[in-house]
């Protein structure tokens, strides 16, 4: 259970070790792409909203386990994801769901602070916070957080109150817990496409090989 004031003891000390992670979020070989889920229980609806883009018909759904201070996630939305989005999402091929699962309190708080920004600015912030991950995944990660939160509209007594909001920290804990329990999610970054699961950072190659077979069949 992350709460308000394990968020604000362990951000220090937590950040450091996101950063130096090295065995949670390892990169697996395409060997390791097996294993597929009931689609009816990866698409059981949370207790918070889902946060996708595309087409709700979409031929292809992929849904991303995430966390935020994971740098293999931060390797994929800056490397994959906009030639992901530009392929098959906004060509009507795919839907893309994003689902928090943070592996420690700081990105619990910057899940948070994408969802307090309201659903138009989810994405866009959660792409600001991973391709400047090395500005707030530091040992002090409160103001720069702050800096690049003002950027998306927050003031100072929004985004403490949005980092208060512990109803909303219990339903980001509910979908990592779920992804663990439920559908075997214990790495990041985990993919589900069309319920098939892949672990690890993916490259357009890969999303290639994934996808296009599915869209033909």
């Amino acid at each position: 259970m992350i709460t308000r004031r394990k968020f604000i003891a362990g951000t220090s000390s937590l950040a450091i070790a996101a950063a130096l992670m090295s065995v949670a979020d390892l990169v697996l070989a395409p060997a390791a792409w097996a294993q597929e889920v009931s689609v009816a229980e990866l698409m059981q609806p949370g207790p918070l909203d889902e946060m996708s883009i595309g087409k709700n018909d979409a031929p292809v759904t992929i849904i991303e386990y995430a966390s935020m201070t994971c740098s293999h996630c931060a390797a994929f939305h800056n490397r994959s994801y906009p030639e992901m989005k530009k392929r098959w999402i906004d060509t009507g091929k795919a839907r893309y769901i994003l689902r928090e699962f943070p592996l420690d309190p700081l990105s619990a708080g910057a899940f948070m602070l994408a969802r307090c920004a309201g659903k138009d600015r989810y994405f866009p912030l959660v792409e600001t916070l991973f391709n400047q991950q090395n500005t707030w995944v530091v040992q002090r990660p409160i103001e720069p957080l702050l800096a690049i939160a003002r950027q998306a509209g927050f003031t100072q007594q929004t985004f403490d109150a949005c980092l208060k909001d512990q109803k909303m920290l219990e339903g980001i804990e509910a979908v990592r817990n779920r992804g663990a329990e439920k559908l075997g999610v214990n790495s990041t970054p985990t993919f589900f496409i069309n319920g098939k699961k892949y672990n690890g950072v993916l490259t357009v190659e890969d999303l290639e090989k994934a996808i296009e077979p599915l869209l033909k069949s």
